[in-house]
């Protein structure tokens, strides 16, 4: 805490309001005149300003300079001796004021100076004891007594000290924990809207490769068809009639990718086949669209799980349309083999390849690059100006529960 402790801010209000009932308690026992001279007060006026000012140092505790607390305790001290030196009959009242310095210096300072002042209150009681102590001469077995209840009361008054100053380091305890809670859950809420917003962005993005991969691709496949069939329109209708069907096909899918877009954010191509299925499909609508064949070679020895089989159905799909849209490949191999630890995708076509200082910023290569890394993979592409391309991805199994 840096701010001083007031009424307005204070930790805990019931010990000022305790303070200030023993304090009036003093107050008016130090008023009330006496029939013995030696209860009496000897300097009443002394008495009641040391008491007063005692009080109205609790409505402001020193807390951030240690200096500003030194000087502070210690005049709480020096009128605490005032008191009991003083104080007559108030005098017995003054083991409380005692009380009231270590509750005041367990809010201002950290355990050692709690301990020092607790240390400090308890040496001074018996030291402010025994200078109050009688003087004249007394029976020996008075003597006796007068000592037993002494120390008695030295030990009482210093069980109380520990147990004011266990009972408030508990209270105070409590509470910093309360407070660094409340500003833990704070912070988690602040990380939670921080989440909050990268997962929209990333389900942003996500949707975007979905709708890239899937919608884009029967898109593609689309266009190709009604080109080709514009081509054969005027010389073979009949072959032409081949291409709008299958033109009208693949504008079916791409409407149903669009409803399952919409509907659930998601696109599902394997949930009723096997990868192996769903690769034959994508390349046989490859040969039907550009008359190439792709050879598929694929020994899947042990079964993969969902979000591994969605990488590699949308890896392949991805790399299929851009060989379609680019390379110009008459060969394509494709090669998708697991072991014990890893699986591995290899896919390689004879086309006029690229420059990949120039040419690895599209969506395309982004999105199989981002689809190899969510599931733990490492994705590398070779390409070279006319020597054609190859895409392999490797992606360990062995943390994988399959």
């Amino acid at each position: 805490m840096s701010r001083p402790i007031k009424i307005d801010n204070h930790p805990f209000r019931f010990l000022l309001y305790l303070e200030w009932v023993l304090l009036a308690i003093a107050t008016v026992t130090a008023l009330l005149p006496h029939h013995s001279p030696r209860f009496s007060t000897r300097i009443p006026e002394l008495t009641i300003c040391s008491l007063i000012i005692f009080g109205l140092m609790g409505l402001r505790l020193p807390t951030s300079n240690r200096i500003t607390k030194i000087i502070y305790t210690a005049a709480e001290i020096g009128l605490i001796l005032l008191t009991g030196v003083y104080g007559g009959k108030t005098a017995r009242l003054f083991p409380y004021l005692y009380v009231i310095l270590v509750t005041r210096s367990c809010l201002i300072f950290s355990l050692p100076g709690r301990l020092l002042v607790t240390i400090l209150s308890f040496i001074l009681f018996v030291f402010t004891l025994i200078y109050r102590a009688p003087r004249f001469p007394v029976q020996p077995q008075d003597q006796e007594r007068f000592w037993f209840f002494t120390l008695s009361l030295i030990l009482l008054f210093g069980l109380s000290l520990v147990f004011v100053l266990l009972l408030m380091n508990t209270v105070i305890s409590e509470r910093q924990s309360r407070e660094e809670l409340a500003i833990a859950n704070e912070k988690l809420l602040q990380y939670a809207h921080r989440i909050e917003n990268q997962a929209t962005l990333e389900e942003r993005n996500r949707i975007a490769r979905e709708i890239h991969d899937s919608l884009g691709h029967s898109l593609t496949a689309l266009n190709l068809q009604l080109e080709t069939a514009l081509k054969l329109f005027q010389s073979n209708p009949s072959k032409s009639q081949t291409f709008l069907a299958r033109a009208k096909e693949l504008g079916s899918k791409a409407l149903q990718d669009v409803r399952h877009s919409v509907s659930a954010m998601r696109s599902h191509p394997l949930q009723e086949q096997s990868l192996e299925q769903a690769i034959s499909i994508l390349a046989e609508d490859f040969y039907r669209s550009k008359g190439v064949q792709p050879s598929c070679e694929i020994n899947l020895v042990y079964p993969l799980p969902t979000e591994i089989k969605t990488a590699i159905y949308r890896i392949i799909q991805e790399s299929l349309t851009n060989i379609s849209k680019y390379a110009t490949a008459s060969e394509i191999k494709l090669e998708l083999t697991t072991t014990i630890n890893s699986l591995r995708l290899k896919i390689q076509d004879n086309g006029r390849g690229f420059d990949l200082k120039q040419n690895t910023t599209g969506f395309g290569l982004h999105s199989m690059r981002d689809r190899t890394l969510a599931v733990g993979g490492k994705f590398n592409i070779n390409s070279a100006p006319g020597y054609g391309c190859q895409i392999t991805v490797d992606i360990p199994l062995r943390r994988l529960k399959l």
